[in-house]
């Protein structure tokens, strides 16, 4: 039978979303290696919010998670323009790159916010994960 496959972004911008996101790339390793029948891809994406190697570039190896496939670089900025570099970045991502089945967000950082809002406008799912992974 052949495998069909369920493709997701995940964002990760900041400190806390690279604890949150490590629960999940575990979780759809170990359901991709129980089910032969169906797939769930992912791709980390990046945005750069946090890029100081000590504020995220050290938590890939420590929390055993993959580095990202995307990196939107967007650096630092005030709120508005840091939260519209994302957006922008991200957007132009997603007409780049095949286009994910869901958006996968985490946390409530600028990242969040506008990682969510641009899928949203592409016509992508949210789904949101805070607390209580």
């Amino acid at each position: 039978m052949p495998r069909s496959s369920f493709s997701i972004d995940l964002i990760a911008g900041a400190r806390p979303n690279f604890m949150k996101i490590a629960s999940i790339v575990r979780a759809l390793g170990n359901r991709n290696a129980l089910l032969d029948s169906s797939r769930i891809d992912h791709r980390m994406v990046h945005t750069g919010q946090h890029y100081d190697e000590s504020m995220s570039g050290t938590f890939f190896d420590q929390l055993d998670i993959p580095k990202p496939d995307v990196n939107l670089g967007v650096g630092s900025d005030s709120h508005a323009r840091q939260t519209a570099k994302v957006m922008t970045s991200y957007e132009a991502s997603l007409s780049s790159l095949p286009r994910p089945d869901l958006c996968v967000v985490v946390g409530d950082v600028n990242s969040t916010l506008a990682c969510a809002i641009t899928a949203q406008k592409a016509g992508i799912p949210v789904a949101h994960v805070e607390a209580g992974l």
